[in-house]
């Protein structure tokens, strides 16, 4: 069963905000050390995990969509998992230029960029119908299931496993 409302915003919350103090408590330095996926280091990815954070809500408005199908709509439109768009080039291809278009932002930036679009999520979130968290979607990565759990997976659990790479913990 997907997690209520309540319980997907405080987690929305709590993991933004615990992301966001281990993320300003840590030096400057060491964002620029190491090598996690992709050869990225942990500015790269902190700017990966700022730059995914605005295509949450998109999410919402694809459970809604598929909760309203337009009349004229074929049988495949309305399958049980509407896709959000997939990514022009794939998902790796994306992410790469997501992070390319950041390589000039500071440290701070990105953290505030990060903290802005976890607003933004929790906002999209908190406004949308308790009914869509049940809706069958597909991200544009990919993950299928019930929005609440797509959202689990990619903007908390996700996000949280980058912190915690950039972190090296």
């Amino acid at each position: 069963m997907p997690a209520s409302k309540q319980e997907l915003l405080d987690k929305l919350r709590t993991s933004g905000d615990r992301i966001v103090s281990k993320l300003r408590a840590l030096p400057p330095d060491s964002f620029e050390q190491g090598r996690y996926e992709s050869g990225w280091n942990g500015r790269q990815i902190l700017a990966h995990i700022a730059s995914i954070e605005w295509s949450y809500p998109r999410l919402v408005d694809v459970a809604r969509e598929a909760q309203s199908p337009k009349p004229a709509e074929t049988p495949k439109e309305t399958s049980a998992e509407p896709a959000s768009r997939p990514a022009r080039g794939g998902i790796d291809d994306y992410n790469a230029r997501q992070v390319e278009k950041r390589a000039h932002m500071s440290v701070s930036d990105l953290i505030d960029e990060f903290a802005k679009n976890r607003a933004t999520t929790i906002v999209a979130f908190e406004q949308a119908d308790e009914s869509l968290l049940s809706q069958p979607i597909r991200s544009a990565g990919g993950i299928s299931g019930p929005l609440a759990d797509v959202v689990s997976m990619i903007a908390i659990a996700h996000v949280d496993q980058h912190a915690r790479d950039i972190a090296g913990t």
